[in-house]
């Protein structure tokens, strides 16, 4: 992903802009994956989706990968508040 923006497709159809967190690689599961959120919304949902060469998105398919997600998004939070 080479912008600091992606658009995602709402449930009713709709285009939105989202604000992308920061992207990482899993060598583990061979797959890219983004985590964005919405500048609109004040509850600051962060929501994540592995991604292809092509900048496709795709579902997180499984739970442990959600568990690595978890474990990555913690660590980078863990580094913004000691600075």
């Amino acid at each position: 992903m080479d912008t600091n923006k992606l658009f995602v497709t709402t449930d009713d159809g709709q285009e939105k802009e989202m604000e992308i967190l920061f992207t990482f690689d899993s060598d583990e599961y061979g797959k890219s994956y983004v985590l964005f959120f919405d500048p609109q919304d004040r509850e600051g949902t962060v929501f994540a989706m592995s991604y292809d060469d092509d900048g496709n998105l795709n579902q997180v398919e499984t739970e442990e990968e959600w568990a690595m997600i978890e474990e990555v998004f913690e660590g980078y939070q863990d580094g913004i508040e000691k600075e």
